[in-house]
This record gives C-alpha cells, structure tokens and sequence, in this order.
C-alpha cells in the first residue's frame, strides 16, 4: 500500500476527528454509564431486582455485546484497509448506534429482552464506531504528535460528555416516578440526536487518505480479507511489545470498562444517589477525565505513554480499594474526582501507544485487533462483577475484585519496551 498523501493533516480534519469523540461521548456517558444502565435496573427488570438478578442480566447483556464486537472488528478492520473504507464503516457504525438508542425510548417495565437487544445493538455500534474513528490516528500526525492529538480527542469527548449531561438532566432530574418516566426516556432520543447532529463535522472533512489493496485474481474479497488477517496474526509474531501490550491493554481495561458500566449503578444502589445525584457527579467527573487526558496525553508526548498508562495503574489501584469501602456520598464525589483524571489519562494514552507501535497501512487491522482485546477485555470483568454481586449480596465485593485485574495488567505492562515497540513498528 502506497504512503497516504497530504501527511500530517490540517488541522480543520484534526478538529473534525476530534468531534467523533465529541459526539460519541454522549452515548457512553449517558446510555452506558448514567442514565439507561440505571434506568433498566431500577425499572425495566425491577421484577427481578431480588437477590440481584437485574445486575446479573445487565452486565451479561453487555459482555454478550463486547463479545460480538471482539468477533467481528477485526475482519471489519481488514475489510476497511483492503477497500480503503473506514470512513464508510465509521458512518455505518454511527447510525447503527443513534438508531437504537433513539428507540431506547420505547423501551418499558418488563422489556427486559427488547432492552437488552436494543442496548446490544447501539453498544456494538458504538464501539465499531471508536475503532474505525481510532484508526485514522495513524493517518493525521506524526507518531511524535499522537499523545497530544489522542489526549485531544479524549478531552474533547469529556466536553461532549459533560454538554449531553447538561442537556439531559432537565429529563432525568424527576427521577423514576411514573410521572417522570416519559421524560427520562426522552433523555435516551436526546442523546442520539445529540450523537447524530456532533458528527457531522467528522463526516464532512475527516479525509479517507488510505488506498485500497489490489485484489488478488481469482480470490473473493471474503478470502482476501481472511488472508489479510491470518497474515497479520503471524506478523504480531514480530512486534514482541505490541503483543505484551495487547496481553496488558485487556487485562487492565477489563477493569476500566468494568468501574465505568458499574459506577452508577453502585452509586445508585449502595450509596443511594438519585437521579439528579449521579447527573451532577458525572458532571465534575467529566471536567477532571477532560483534564486528565489533555494534560496526561501531552505530558506523554514529553516522557513517554508506557510511563503514563504505569502511573495511571497505580492510581487506579488505589482507587478501587478506597472506593470498596466508602461510606458516604462526599467520600464518593472525592474518588470520582481522582477517578476521572485517571480514567481520561489511561484512555488518551492507551490509544496513544498503539498509534506508535501500529505500521503505517495496517492501522484499521491493527486497531481491529486492538479492539479485540479491548472488547474480550469488556467480557470478563461485568461477569466477574455481576456474579460475585449475586453470590455475595454486596457490590462492594465486586468492586474490590477489579483490584486483581489492574495487579495482574500492571505486572504485564511494566514489561512493555516504548522505544523498541516505536523502531519495530517504522521497520
């Protein structure tokens, strides 16, 4: 494949690659995170809240949905650098996920199935959306800019997850009283057209600069792509801290993505935040996460993201632990605050590395398999959570055993050689 023309971009395209993690910021903040995952425990399967069998289907319900995202990303990804149609992937994953979410809205007491499906099928949506989106990275600056370009993105995305905040609480304040439950769904089509209307710039100038591979005579494109990827596989075999990273990269953020799914729903359950509570506390979370990404993916740029995402490890560690036994709602406000910066760093940076141990044009497979890790890492962790609050009654438990995750990636990671993961990259 030919080097892609006009390299680095401009930075109105910079902007505009920016504005995806803007507008998808939406989703997982509100339909993830604070508003619906809420939402469907406390009322559409409140018949089955005793012995916590509605978190148990919740966090099953998206380990079944980061599954089929680990399956298919990677063969999307090779699809996307054999025709050289991210950006076409990238828009189709977005109006999968603003479709579904919108008909959230029509979810009620007792759609416990419907709930779910629809759920899946925005989150699967969502994060095919973050992978193509992410793939571009390689494309727009030079491996020396990417911290700051990708800490960028992140802080822009807080941005926009804490605007969607903003504009969905006047229908979330009320809370879950039949009079209010109209309004609360509405939240759910507000955060699509939200998602729909922010990506528009993306779409507009984000530029396709990828060639599409010559196709071999005689073998379908299917094939093509199969190849590509066994392909790949084999040449993992040659990037040793790519593949050490990969094995970190899915341990650690099964319990990232773990304390994000579960962080209302525990402030909701254990510490009785309201509604209007957990719209106000993600609020402050946004503006330390934003924070945190911008200022980490820069200082990144200057010591290097493996240090980074170390530091931001040993943070979360101490995180978890404090956050299983705290008591009182000022306690858990303290720890978000904390969390959010941790959580904005971790995110930037982690993208950051990939971008500098990725070949140029093999980036949509090597974010593929990125994803695959990330997704495979989404699975374990919301079982784990889930069982361990059934059989023991308490999420306090659950949250404790994340600790474990975060140790075992850690001890991984410290193995991971920057300097030497960049040079085999630009072999």
């Amino acid at each position: 494949m030919k080097p892609p023309p006009s390299f680095p971009a401009g930075r109105r395209e910079l902007w505009a690659w920016c504005c995806y993690d803007f507008a998808n910021s939406s989703f997982s903040t509100l339909i993830v995170t604070v508003a619906y995952s809420v939402y469907f425990i406390q009322v559409v399967a409140a018949d089955l809240s005793s012995g916590n069998q509605a978190e148990r289907l919740w966090f099953w319900g998206y380990a079944v949905s980061m599954l089929v995202v680990a399956l298919v990303a990677p063969i999307l990804g090779a699809l996307a650098d054999a025709r050289a149609i991210k950006r076409q992937l990238l828009a189709g994953s977005t109006l999968l996920c603003v479709v579904c979410t919108a008909l959230l809205f029509f979810v009620d007491k007792g759609d416990t199935g419907l709930g779910l499906v629809l759920f899946g099928l925005a989150n699967i949506g969502f994060d095919l959306g973050f992978v193509f989106c992410s793939a571009f990275l390689v494309e727009l600056v030079v491996p020396q800019e990417m911290g700051r370009l990708s800490g960028y993105g992140w802080g822009f995305g807080y941005a926009g997850g804490l605007l969607s905040l903003a504009l969905a609480y006047p229908f979330i304040k009320g809370g879950f009283a039949e009079s209010n439950l109209v309004s609360y769904r509405l939240s759910f089509t507000v955060t699509a057209a939200f998602f729909l209307l922010a990506s528009i710039p993306t779409f507009l100038f984000l530029q396709e600069r990828a060639q599409a591979q010559i196709r071999v005579p005689g073998l379908s494109l299917w094939r093509q792509v199969m190849a590509q990827l066994r392909e790949t596989a084999g040449q993992l075999r040659r990037y040793r801290d790519l593949r050490r990273y990969f094995l970190a990269y899915l341990i650690y953020s099964d319990a990232i993505n773990t304390v994000i799914v579960a962080s209302a729903i525990f402030a909701n359950k254990v510490l009785d935040f309201t509604p209007g509570d957990l719209i106000i506390y993600f609020l402050i979370t946004q503006i330390t996460a934003g924070l945190g990404s911008v200022g980490f993916g820069i200082f990144a740029d200057r010591i290097g993201a493996a240090r980074v995402i170390t530091i931001t490890l040993v943070m979360w560690i101490g995180l978890v632990v404090a956050a299983a036994a705290v008591q009182t709602q000022t306690q858990f406000y303290l720890i978000g605050l904390v969390a959010g910066a941790a959580l904005g760093a971790n995110q930037a940076v982690s993208r950051t590395l990939l971008g500098r141990f990725t070949p140029l044009g093999r980036q949509g497979e090597f974010f593929g398999f990125f994803s695959v890790a990330g997704k495979f890492a989404a699975i374990m962790g919301p079982i784990v959570y889930g069982e361990v609050t059934a059989w023991t009654g308490s999420q306090r438990w659950a949250v404790l055993s994340m600790v474990v995750f975060f140790a075992v990636g850690l001890a991984i990671f410290l193995g991971v050689d920057e300097r030497r993961g960049i040079a085999a990259a630009q072999d």
